[in-house]
């Protein structure tokens, strides 16, 4: 039968008691005084819904696309890193949960199971997210086997010139456990996390192989390997969301890093909707950070977003029912989202636009 819940509110409980608390703490953890992390939960509560009525219901559809792919709930799982933390299949476990529920999975380039491993292991495309390693070659290797593995985006993180300070990590001396490595750089010899009796040791392994100095003329470069539409994660501003609609990226995805990167920035829903005005559509955008309800996922594509991606709530499925708790939770998402259409007056997701939320 598996774990019971609620909502994925409390998932977060079920897994303390379940996941070693270096473990634990890495993936609930956010940066310095965690203001990001929690004014991304903040931000929902400063949107209310405006309810239609007497509108016919009885049928919803929570299906879309993104990137032109068909999925069933405008939902997708965020690319989180070392899934083999919380259960032995890691990533691969994840990715099935994800396809069963109908959705996609963005698979992290820090996973403990190499890519063509979870490619394989799942029908549909996933997305590759991708670190840019000061080794080039490194990184142009990854984007090569992406695409051969069958992926159907390359995601790239843009936030990420160093490691936020994640206090809890540094406390906690957080590294791998023995067995778990950063397995698709396992060629190059650059999977291993070494032990730190201080600090973290993931912090030290991104400030020491991570390349710092990327900029946008790297997004040509990247262009350059592959033909696969590119994706950038970590926008929250308009300016810069301008800027990668100037250099041709097929989408964007608003977030802080799950609060876990740079402290005191807004919720990511805060910074949706300017961003929404600034590519006009001409790129999709998606957005991540704090999304826990159904309530949360209409809100956000009230206010301009193509889906939603969950990351923590996804990782604490997989960590209390492998790929099936991963299911679970998107499923239980996509019925509370069905739910909270019902309620406002729109069928499909095609109804849902800026007059069903207003600032409070």
């Amino acid at each position: 039968m598996g774990f019971a819940f609620t909502n994925l509110l409390e998932l977060e409980d079920l897994a303390r008691a379940k996941v070693p608390r270096p473990s634990f703490d890495y993936i609930a953890g956010g940066a310095e005084d965690e203001v990001s992390l929690r004014r991304n939960r903040e931000a929902f509560t400063k949107w209310a819904l405006r309810p239609r009525v007497l509108v016919d219901v009885s049928r919803r559809d929570t299906s879309t696309s993104v990137l032109g792919q068909r999925v069933s709930m405008p939902i997708l799982v965020a690319p989180t890193a070392f899934h083999g933390l919380v259960h032995p299949e890691g990533e691969v476990a994840t990715a099935r949960g994800a396809a069963a529920a109908g959705t996609v999975m963005v698979v992290s380039a820090i996973a403990t199971r190499e890519l063509e491993e979870v490619a394989k292991a799942v029908a549909g495309p996933c997305w590759f997210q991708l670190y840019v390693w000061r080794d080039r070659e490194v990184t142009a290797q990854l984007v090569k086997r992406a695409a051969r593995a069958g992926y159907g985006a390359i995601c790239l993180t843009v936030d990420t010139p160093l490691l936020g300070r994640r206090e809890k990590d540094e406390r906690n001396a957080f590294t791998l456990p023995p067995g778990l490595s950063i397995a698709n750089v396992r060629p190059a010899g650059l999977d291993g996390v070494p032990a730190s009796e201080r600090g973290s040791a993931f912090a030290k392994y991104v400030a020491e192989l991570l390349d710092p100095a990327v900029t946008w003329k790297d997004i040509a470069w990247l262009r350059s390997l592959t033909s696969l539409p590119i994706v950038l994660k970590g926008i929250m501003t308009a300016e810069d969301a301008t800027l990668a609609v100037e250099h041709r990226v097929d989408g964007i995805i608003v977030s802080n890093h799950g609060g876990r990167q740079l402290d005191s920035t807004v919720g990511t829903l805060d910074a949706l909707p300017d961003i929404v005005a600034a590519v006009q559509g001409r790129v999709e955008v998606f957005m991540d950070g704090g999304v826990r309800r159904g309530t949360d996922v209409l809100k956000a594509l009230a206010l301009g977003a193509k889906a939603v991606l969950i990351g923590r709530s996804a990782l604490w499925g997989l960590a209390l029912g492998g790929a099936d708790g991963v299911r679970r939770v998107l499923e239980h998402l996509r019925g509370e989202l069905e739910l909270a259409m019902a309620l406002t007056g729109r069928a499909a997701l095609a109804q849902v636009d800026r007059s069903l939320v207003q600032r409070v």
